[in-house]
């Protein structure tokens, strides 16, 4: 078995080997395309194509026979122009996706098609894979890195097991920032509004050397004031200062990236890029008892709450990156290199019951004391893939490579008595794992044009996942004594092919449909930050997902309307699930299956030349079948808080989670945009635009209750400006009508979790192209 430093000294071998190439040969831009290192056309309007990178090489939307959702860089930009999570921002925004946090903006969970995970361990694996410029973010912290001077985001629907980084069940999120070319342009967007906010998203880039050398600079900087107050008057064992004044809800954001493109010859191109990450923040808040038993319509108030410990919820983390994306265009055929490295360190910190104890007295005692950090000392994440495929328009196309992967981290869990500052403090209430997750594969897909309007494509993939975590220091008592009786090692390891076929079928060159049946599978996954409780790791093993999905592409009525539609159907074997063990921790688990249908389709429509209209929605049913599984409910000093509605044992403190639907997984949504413009000379305009999002019946958690769900959700957007075509000034409000969402909860504290508040402000942006 090789060594960490061999396998590091084989990846920076191969990035040494793809660089050591440059004086001899070269690569023209057209196969930096087909290598995916040019931009890709954004911002394309009706009438034009939609052009994807979904199958590794630039094609129309309407050609590949995948589920695909598009967001254009503009339309990304307007929904984060009031500062709000630049990913959070993308849920309800494509049919099929949703995402949320209940870790503050340093840990979204993707869901697609229903399939998620719950689990808010910073070791967690999630089911969706997250791609930025090829590069795979696989920790739960590296997937929070913004995505800022976007070309595009493709939403890949259904398990991509083939072609992309690591196996996915649930489909990936691929965003695509502008790259550097050979012609000076940029964007910039710049907002301010409510509560101080600030929201700058800009980037340049142009050549050095003609036709050689070329940069891009790209920047975010996002602010917010703190606009909560914390209102406890009572003591604090942490020395927690109260009451307080706009404590919290505030942010600092700082990001930059500047990419380099080499390209010396006409054959051999390399991409060189670097990143970098500073934030500060508030974590999540909790707000406990915002839920009423029987009831699902939060009652807490937004601005202002109650804590009596964790130091307002601080966090903070500092990331940074670098790639190199290398190719070498042999004439029929390109091999390309991507090496990337990923690093960040930094800490969340929590008041876990979201309300002050002495409010919430039980037998005449302040009750529900709790606060918690989790922190990451260090994480290497390297990855290298090599590529071959072919170029050119033939009617076979092809491509096959490897992939290896490698992420190590050192992490630490603090508890509440760690923090204390009165002589229940108990320095030693801390672990530290140490987890490592090697994974190498290898891959190809072949596609083929039987006729000029059918084609096929079939893809295979052969992954081992390796994961362990090791225990380095146990949670001891205040004379650190060992108490702990679990493992302090585990490891796990499966290997299992991927694989996927379909066929698309040209009506005519603006219609198409397709069909397409995939295999995938998530590797196991530990689960070790309950040994902060004295209790053991839980894990769970590997789940293998089979999907169908069929459906249409088209571009109608000389291409002033897109519609497009997908129905699909997966059974998930062996599913992963995440509950809750008696100290509220989480818990790994299997099931037998599950299983979801559905159906998702967007329409794109420009009826006149000044009025847009989109328009998206979905449909799902998701299904757990197992009737031998139960899950924890929200019981607090043993007394069952909320209304469960399964057949439960053990006293009423497991339910029963067989027939019910996955959490996180909305039975419908709807998502609609328009735009209207009034000419006011040759080129310039007025104009008003609207953007909404509806989403229906969204269970929180593995059970059923009369509480913890959300139905009927629902944020818009409002944007009124004057547009010279590169220059445009505004007025915007974000979540208008200043919707108060239940987005998560904490159940045991029948704590509300909600979304961002209505933001009103004026923008300024402008293109150079």
């Amino acid at each position: 078995m090789t060594t960490y430093k061999q396998r590091r000294a084989l990846v920076l071998g191969l990035l040494s080997l793809g660089a050591s190439a440059l004086p001899g040969v070269a690569m023209a831009q057209n196969a930096a395309a087909d290598a995916g290192t040019a931009a890709i056309p954004a911002d394309s309007d009706v009438g034009t194509d939609i052009v994807v990178t979904a199958q590794r090489r630039q094609e129309r939307l309407t050609d590949v026979p995948v589920s695909v959702g598009v967001v254009r860089g503009d339309d990304y930009r307007t929904f984060t122009s009031g500062g709000d999570d630049t990913l959070l921002a993308l849920s309800g925004r494509v049919p099929g996706l949703y995402a949320e946090s209940t870790t503050g903006r340093i840990f979204p969970r993707f869901y697609i098609r229903g399939l998620g995970n719950i689990d808010f361990y910073l070791g967690a694996s999630q089911p969706v894979s997250i791609i930025q410029d090829d590069v795979v973010l696989e920790h739960v912290v590296l997937k929070s890195n913004p995505a800022f001077d976007i070309a595009q985001v493709e939403v890949l629907r259904g398990p991509q097991g083939s072609l992309f980084g690591r196996n996915t069940t649930a489909g990936i999120i691929k965003f695509d920032t502008n790259r550097p070319t050979m012609d000076l342009n940029g964007q910039a967007s710049i907002s301010v509004g409510s509560y101080g906010s600030v929201n700058m998203d800009a980037g340049i880039g142009g050549p050095i050397v003609a036709d050689k050398i070329a940069v891009r600079a790209s920047v975010l900087v996002q602010h917010r004031e703190d606009y909560v107050d914390n209102t406890y008057r009572g003591p604090s064992a942490d020395s927690t200062a109260t009451p307080m004044k706009d404590a919290m809800g505030g942010f600092d954001d700082r990001n930059a990236r500047l990419q380099v493109l080499l390209t010396p010859t006409e054959t051999f191109s390399v991409l060189l890029s670097g990143h970098y990450r500073d934030y500060e923040g508030t974590s999540t808040l909790f707000l406990r008892n915002a839920l009423v038993r029987g009831s699902n319509d939060p009652i807490a108030p937004r601005k202002s709450v109650a804590y009596d410990e964790a130091q307002n919820n601080p966090q903070a983390y500092k990331t940074k990156g670098a790639s190199a994306h290398v190719t070498w265009d042999f004439g029929g055929a390109a091999l390309t290199s991507i090496t990337a490295y990923e690093t960040t360190k930094g800490y969340s910190r929590g008041d876990t019951d979201g309300g002050a104890a002495a409010n919430f007295p039980f037998n005449g005692v302040a009750n529900g004391f709790g606060q918690s950090q989790g922190q990451i000392r260090d994480l290497d994440q390297w990855t290298q893939e090599l590529r071959l495929a072919s170029t050119g328009e033939n009617p076979f196309k092809w491509q096959f490579g490897g992939y290896y992967f490698d992420s190590r981290d050192t992490t630490d869990f603090y508890q509440r008595a760690f923090f204390l500052t009165t002589a229940a403090r108990n320095p030693n209430n801390w672990v530290r794992l140490r987890n490592v997750n090697t994974s190498w594969a290898v891959f190809g897909q072949a596609s083929y044009d039987l006729t000029d309007q059918l084609t096929i494509t079939a893809g295979a993939r052969y992954t081992n996942d390796d994961k362990k975590t090791r225990l380095l220091k146990t949670a001891n008592t205040v004379t650190n004594a060992v108490t702990y009786t679990g493992r302090t090692f585990v490891r796990l390891e499966d290997e299992k092919p991927s694989w996927d076929v379909s066929a698309l079928y040209k009506v005519n060159p603006d219609v198409s449909v397709y069909a397409r049946i995939a295999r995938g599978f998530r590797g196991p996954t530990i689960q070790g930050r309950s040994a902060v409780f004295n209790s053991d790791f839980t894990t769970a093993d590997s789940e293998t997902i089979t999907s169908y999905e069929a459906g249409f592409k088209s571009q109608l009525i000389d291409n002033t309307l897109r519609f497009n539609a997908t129905a699909f159907y997966w059974t998930l074997k062996n599913i992963q699930l995440n509950g809750n063990d008696s100290n509220g921790n989480g818990v790994l688990f299997n099931a037998d299956k599950a299983e979801a249908y559905g159906l998702e389709a967007d329409l794109e429509y420009r009826p006149t030349e000044n009025l847009s209209i989109t328009l998206g929605g979905s449909l799902l049913h998701t299904e757990i079948k197992d009737n031998r599984v139960y899950a924890q409910v929200c019981a607090l000093n043993g007394v069952v808080v909320c209304t469960v509605n399964d057949p439960t044992i053990r006293g009423g403190l497991f339910a029963q989670i067989d027939g019910n639907p996955l959490p996180n997984a909305p039975k419908w949504t709807v998502n609609a945009t328009a735009r209207y413009d009034i000419p006011v000379g040759d080129t310039s305009k007025l104009f008003i635009a609207t953007d909404w999002n509806v989403q229906g019946y969204t269970n929180f958690v593995l059970y059923k209750t009369d509480e913890f769900y959300s139905k009927g959700n629902f944020e818009g957007g409002l944007k009124i400006g004057y547009d010279t075509g590169n220059f445009e000034v505004a007025a915007f409000a974000r979540n208008i009508t200043n919707e108060k969402n239940l987005k998560g909860v904490i159940e045991n504290y029948m704590a509300a979790v909600y979304n961002e508040p209505r933001i009103i402000g004026v923008s300024l942006s402008g293109k150079i192209r």
